[in-house]
């Protein structure tokens, strides 16, 4: 029973966190040490992030039904997203076969919070501009393949623990002059490909090791389910919320949060 409530915990972490520019495995592996959950291989970490990738598919699922028709019709738009996609997720799925074996080494408290402050000052350096409510908005059929390929690499960086999925991606899309609609949901779709090629490689890579999961397969299902339903309102209220703020607030969060684990970690109550 334990376990089941552990899952649930983590799923929730998982749904908040994951489109948030404060990296969710970041948190969620500092949950896990906080809570004695023993993951194996990270493969509970990253299968459950299929529950908030399912949430981006179903929130946007009129929009890539509209784009996979106007893929078979030849639309310029439609074509252009699917290209962008492609050669956005290109990077992280190289630098992530390449850095595969060395996980572990960096999967610790201390790079976490290292890549957390570090991560922080980035966004904050990046997004220091003021909010223009009536710039021109920028649609995902304008990125260029150039703007996407530096968007991927950005991406491709934050499979190092701490660094953030969605604040590489976003604060890359911003540094390319995507303002910041726009940069956050290229970020949600980018997301997509990557996490569910994620989630494939360690399902089928660490199958057998399920089973051997504190509290096994009901437990991951959990997780799933508890990440699928807060990633609907975590990814809701970003996209409100970048409508009319900057993202500021996360970067003093990632730093405040980044100096909290250093003190942990001298004081004992986490290892480095």
């Amino acid at each position: 029973m334990l376990h089941l409530l552990q899952a649930v915990i983590l799923g929730i972490v998982e749904g908040l966190t994951e489109f948030l520019p404060i990296s969710s495995t970041g948190h969620l592996i500092i949950a896990e040490k906080v809570i004695g959950f023993k993951d194996i291989q990270d493969l509970f970490t990253v299968v459950i992030q299929v529950g908030a990738i399912a949430a981006v598919v179903w929130f946007y699922r009129k929009d890539l039904i509209e784009k996979t028709v106007g893929l078979f019709q030849k639309d310029k738009g439609a074509l252009n997203f699917w290209k962008i996609l492609v050669v956005g997720t290109i990077p992280a799925g190289i630098f992530g076969l390449l850095l595969d074996k060395s996980m572990n080494t960096i999967t610790t408290p201390i790079v976490i919070a290292t890549t957390l402050i570090l991560g922080g000052i980035v966004l904050w350096i990046v997004d220091n501009k003021p909010v223009h409510r009536h710039e021109d908005p920028v649609e995902l059929a304008d990125i260029s393949t150039k703007q996407a390929v530096l968007v991927g690499l950005g991406q491709a960086v934050a499979i190092i623990p701490g660094v953030s999925r969605s604040g590489a991606t976003i604060v890359s899309g911003l540094a390319v002059k995507l303002n910041r609609p726009t940069a956050t949901a290229f970020a949600f779709y980018l997301s997509i490909p990557v996490m569910i090629l994620a989630s494939g490689y360690k399902l089928l890579k660490y199958r057998s090791d399920i089973t051997a999961l504190p509290g096994g397969v009901p437990a991951l299902a959990l997780g799933l389910l508890a990440a699928f339903i807060t990633a609907l309102f975590a990814v809701s209220w970003l996209l409100h919320y970048i409508a009319h703020h900057n993202f500021k607030p996360f970067a003093y969060y990632r730093i405040g949060l980044g100096l909290l684990i250093f003190v942990l970690i001298m004081f004992g109550t986490l290892s480095a």
